[in-house]
């Protein structure tokens, strides 16, 4: 079965509308629904689509609601039309539970979760954009009921909308999340919480790596609470597998034990480098190079464009403020390999650098 439209998404926030607009920019028909008036005319205005009526038959309808209201919106979705309905929820054995509870397995049959891996700490619809999910992995979970023709469907969505499909079960996927993204966001948010009463002092000494590391921390607590107590089960295993990592690194750090600091340290390292690279495949290593810049309007275009003529392609970008002068530091990430060309071409243009 192939994605023709029209498309209907129950949801305008943020992983709704970028869906909406992605499937705009190849061209389907795009229904809207939210019970937000806000969201639907900002959605609209966008240029995701048009509110939907009742006459409307979408072909696919995407349900991008909090996960406390999946089970009961899918199920909706489900029987007020003959549809394939997919959801794009970060956990699935719960609201799958819910929907098997609410509608007969004929009706379930046109179900197939999905959960595409991108987000944002910001929300709502204008925070959307076409491009959020190109290159990113997104996962379709089917249940043992499901029609295959559904899943090839969802899969279908998940391609127009530029990222890469996963194939895994309900368990499988929300055991994957608790591990690689609801366990990054907890330990975020501990770390930011150990901020908030902070001295002014020491928060001045505040540098890109705590920026890095408590990103995250600054997404929707209420979206939050509901996801980590839907997923209270896988939650609770890696939070447990941590606090044994934790207890031992304590352990280490009072008795002045560095051979096994050195471990949990170079375990740290090994995580890094198992991450998957840019399209799921191998990481490639890479460093930074960080160039020194003005805060004068223009600098960054000029820096992006001498980095153009490098002929290095950059890989991620950071900008470090000093809070101490009119200036920074851009720190351009690069292959390893190709570091010390994209360093020399720069200083050949006046850039002054460092790695």
């Amino acid at each position: 079965m192939t994605l023709s439209g029209p498309v209907e998404v129950v949801g305008a926030g943020l992983l709704g509308t970028s869906i909406a607009l992605a499937c705009r920019r190849a061209g389907l028909e795009v229904l809207l629904t939210d019970t937000s008036v806000v969201n639907l005319r900002t959605a609209s205005g966008l240029g995701a689509g048009r509110p939907r009526r009742p006459e409307d038959r979408p072909q696919l309808v995407v349900v991008a609601v909090p996960p406390d209201l999946l089970g009961e919106t899918i199920a909706e979705a489900l029987s007020r039309s003959d549809a394939v309905v997919t959801d794009v929820g970060s956990i699935k054995s719960r609201p799958l539970a819910e929907v098997l509870a609410r509608v007969d397995p004929a009706t379930s049959a046109r179900y197939v979760g999905s959960h595409p891996m991108a987000g944002s700490e910001r929300s709502g619809p204008l925070a959307a954009t076409a491009t959020l999910f190109d290159g990113r992995p997104w996962a379709v979970v089917r249940h043992p009921g499901s029609d295959p023709a559904a899943v090839d469907l969802v899969a279908d969505l998940a391609q127009v909308c530029g990222a890469v499909v996963v194939e895994l079960g309900p368990e499988e996927h929300d055991r994957a999340v608790a591990r690689t993204s609801h366990l990054p966001h907890l330990a975020a948010v501990l770390v930011a919480g150990r901020l908030r009463d902070a001295p002014g002092r020491d928060l001045a000494l505040s540098g890109q790596g705590v920026r890095d590391v408590t990103r995250i921390a600054a997404s929707d607590p209420r979206l939050w609470e509901q996801i980590v107590s839907a997923n209270s089960e896988a939650v609770l295993e890696v939070l447990g597998e941590v606090r044994e990592q934790l207890d031992a690194l304590l352990d280490a750090v009072r008795a002045g034990e560095r051979e096994t600091l050195r471990a949990v340290l170079t375990r740290g390292v090994e995580g890094t480098r198992a991450i998957p690279g840019k399209h799921g495949g191998p990481a490639v290593p890479v460093t930074s190079c960080f160039v020194a810049v003005s805060d004068t309007p223009g600098v960054l275009a000029r820096l992006f464009a001498d980095a153009g003529e490098s002929g290095v392609n950059i890989e991620d970008v950071r900008i470090d403020h000093d809070p101490g002068r009119a200036g920074g530091l851009v720190e351009l990430v690069v292959e390893e390999r190709r570091e010390a060309q994209l360093r020399e071409s720069l200083e050949s243009r006046g850039w002054v650098t460092h790695r």
